[in-house]
């Protein structure tokens, strides 16, 4: 019996980019349906109080819908706004933002940062691919997987991964397919850098003589870095060439920053480099003050920041991180910026605290910031710079710092990080 089929409205979208309808009073989630739009779609899942289903018409199109580049788009969870325009994506994640500052935080900026943008296509420089040999098709898998599935999609390429990844996955799938531990490899995480890639394939049995050989002709033929990595991400070992490196630049403030491929950096390199400029333009630092970086990792904008201000202290809870950060000062001949470690999520008293800071910034994981900020105010800073990547918590600590300690949140706005996704980047200037 086919499945059942209605029409409706769409009035709105969620932050996971499926349509709102109601229909008999009763909301319905549609993938594929945009604000606006006439849609005819069939029930997937009917709940007490909300349904959920699948657009497979649309009656009226909305003004914002274009055609998905991506071959792969109905069936792969990687992205779910190839539909929508690319200026509509960040006008509805600002949406998103100003929704979370204003419901969770209760908290209104005074004025509205101008969407920063970068590459739409061929941007994530980090990701890790699923990768299964399905027996019942004796055939190799590698990618995404699909949409509200556990299953990976079929895919044959990947328009939003860097392309020394994005435009070999079928090169990728042979590869694996012709190892003899093609079941033991269920994972391979892409790095790039401005200049080099590289590829660390998760093993679960030690490799023979073979496909180690196999895995080193492919990196050579491609001229991509190849990693093995048998456990945790400090197991990653350097399999082909016999030495290699990864960096990236950001070159307004003469910075290069080293990394291995499973340490944390941000996914677009283009983004990345304006959102460090952003930062900084926003955080205003000058050649006698003292600046704390909290959440530094690497060093992203710890290092450009020590090239303005009188000194910089960086803060992470990472001891790899922490370590890196230091050799990445050394490499640019840094001497005004000092790296230590820390459980930020815990409230204590730290060595680094020192006689205070002029200015703070912070950039959190999606967990956000609460214990680290609800100590900020005793540092006396005259300005704050918060980048989140996510608007919820960024909403929670903006209300603390708001409502609690006597700062206002004088400028907020988005960041494109991750086009075609709903993941919303943003950042959020606060002065006392």
């Amino acid at each position: 019996m086919p499945a059942e089929a209605a029409q409706a409205h769409v009035e709105s979208l969620t932050h996971d980019a499926r349509g709102v309808a109601r229909v008999n009073g009763k909301a319905v989630f549609i993938d594929g349906a945009l604000p606006g739009e006439e849609v005819l779609f069939t029930y997937v899942t009917r709940r007490k109080r909300y349904d959920e289903g699948r657009a497979v018409e649309i009656i009226k199109p909305s003004p914002y819908r274009v055609v998905p580049r991506c071959p792969h788009f109905d069936v792969c969870g990687g992205c779910s706004l190839q539909h929508m325009d690319a200026q509509a994506q960040i006008l509805a994640k600002q949406q998103v933002l100003l929704d979370s500052l204003r419901h969770i935080g209760n908290v209104v900026p005074g004025a509205l940062l101008p969407p920063l943008n970068g590459p739409h296509w061929g941007y994530r420089r980090k990701a890790r691919l699923g990768a299964k040999y399905v027996l019942k098709k004796s055939r190799m898998l590698v990618g995404f997987r699909e949409k509200r599935s556990n299953f990976l999609a079929e895919l044959t390429r990947c328009e939003v991964l860097h392309p020394a990844a994005g435009e070999r996955i079928m090169e990728l799938r042979a590869l694996l397919d012709g190892l003899a531990a093609r079941d033991r490899i269920p994972q391979i995480e892409l790095a790039a850098g401005d200049s080099a890639a590289a590829l660390v394939f998760r093993t679960l049995v030690e490799l023979d003589a073979g496909d180690r050989t196999k895995l080193c002709e492919f990196g050579e033929r491609h001229g991509l870095q190849i990693y093995l990595q048998p456990g945790g991400p400090e197991t990653a070992t350097l399999l082909w060439p016999a030495s290699a490196t990864l960096s990236y630049r950001l070159p307004d403030d003469d910075v290069e920053i080293f990394f291995l491929p499973t340490d944390f950096t941000q996914v677009n390199g283009e983004l990345n480099r304006k959102m460090v400029n952003l930062a900084l333009e926003l955080l205003v630092p000058q050649p006698g003050e003292r600046i704390l970086d909290l959440f530094c990792g690497l060093g992203n904008f710890t290092l450009p920041l020590a090239r303005r201000a009188g000194s910089v202290v960086g803060v992470e809870g990472s001891e790899v991180l922490v370590r890196r950060a230091r050799d990445n000062a050394r490499h640019n001949h840094i001497t005004n910026a000092e790296f230590h470690m820390a459980d930020l999520s815990l409230s204590t008293d730290y060595s680094w605290i020192g006689l205070g800071f002029d200015k703070i910034l912070l950039d959190p994981p999606r967990t956000g910031a609460f214990e680290a900020v609800k100590h900020l105010p005793a540092f006396d800073a005259s300005r704050i710079v918060y980048v989140s990547c996510n608007p919820a918590t960024l909403a929670r600590d903006a209300a603390e710092l708001v409502h609690n300690h006597g700062y206002r949140l004088v400028k907020a706005g988005v960041m494109d990080m991750f086009p075609h996704t709903t993941h919303v980047e943003s950042i959020a200037l606060f002065e006392r």
